[in-house]
């Protein structure tokens, strides 16, 4: 589409430029003004559509339009909250864990951390603010929820898709380590090793996040476990006790959040990012074949 447009306006940029520059040589009154003015209204639209094949994704495409329409300032603060996700699935249901605050079910997964040489850059290169909506403890310091400013935007995504100062594709086993032994849902001595595959990203425009009252810029890296038949059947058990650390649920289910139709039990209790994980969103993942290989690493 942005390049139809673009060959359009360019077409009819040319079209007119030459047709002003014919008339002028036939001395024809009329035709070099009309073919001038035409020219003079559609190159700068000629310019912009040029400028927005730059915009090689829709996020960059939404934060160009809301800094055109003066909504976004070089120092307006955007909200980033980069994460990798948990596709756990046994039996045709998914696996999702009690997040303790908000009291709803969510895939195991949460924010990327950084370390301190990546700390250090930030403060030398891209200047960044602890989110002021999340207390900053122990378990959320150096956490991927940050403030921004839209003006290092661009850099700061490139950043994180480069640097080794991070949490990476490589090593993904904390968070199922923190969610999974440390809550004693599965034992970790008679787990084994963690085996999972990269499916791809979500990411969001850049868009008002009413909760936080910030325009935010989401990022979830899909990441689905292989398990293996033993690993599988430890999943399988936990289908038949009652426990509220965690559930399984459909796809269905997660795509309602929760709320159970035809019922008076109407309270979501699912987390409204968990039907990023689903199978049948997989083709609406970015960057699908970034990392094809399995990785194996020991939680």
């Amino acid at each position: 589409m942005k390049i139809t447009k673009m060959f359009l306006l360019l077409l009819i940029s040319v079209t007119s430029a030459i047709g002003a520059i014919y008339c002028e040589l036939k001395s024809i009154s009329v035709g070099p003004m009309l073919g001038s003015l035409i020219a003079g209204i559609s190159i700068p639209y000629l310019i912009l559509s040029i400028i927005d094949l730059t915009d090689n994704e829709n996020w960059k495409s939404s934060q160009r339009k809301l800094k055109r329409a003066g909504i976004l300032q070089k120092d307006t603060f955007i909200r980033i909250s980069f994460a990798y996700l948990f596709r756990i699935k046994v039996d045709g249901k998914y696996f999702l864990v009690l997040n303790t605050r908000t009291k709803k079910y969510q895939p195991v997964g949460g924010a990327y951390k950084f370390n301190k040489e990546e700390a250090d850059y930030l403060r030398d290169n891209i200047p960044v603010e602890n989110d002021d909506r999340i207390p900053v403890d122990i378990i959320t310091k150096r956490d991927y929820r940050l403030l921004v400013k839209n003006e290092y935007l661009r850099k700061f995504v490139r950043r994180f898709n480069k640097t080794q100062y991070r949490e990476n594709i490589s090593d993904l086993c904390r968070e199922f380590a923190e969610e999974i032994f440390s809550t004693n849902i599965l034992d970790r001595s008679g787990f084994g090793a963690l085996s999972y595959k990269y499916c791809g990203r979500h990411m969001t425009n850049v868009e008002y996040g009413s909760v936080f009252g910030h325009y935010e810029l989401l990022l979830a890296d899909i990441i689905e476990v292989q398990l293996s038949d033993t690993q599988e059947q430890l999943f399988r058990n936990l289908m038949g006790t009652d426990c509220k650390k965690y559930r399984f649920a459909t796809s269905d289910e997660i795509k309602s959040l929760g709320v159970r139709f035809n019922t008076n039990e109407l309270a979501d209790d699912i987390a409204n990012h968990t039907p990023k994980i689903l199978n049948e969103n997989t083709d609406k993942l970015m960057r699908r074949n970034k990392h094809k290989e399995t990785i194996t690493v020991q939680p």
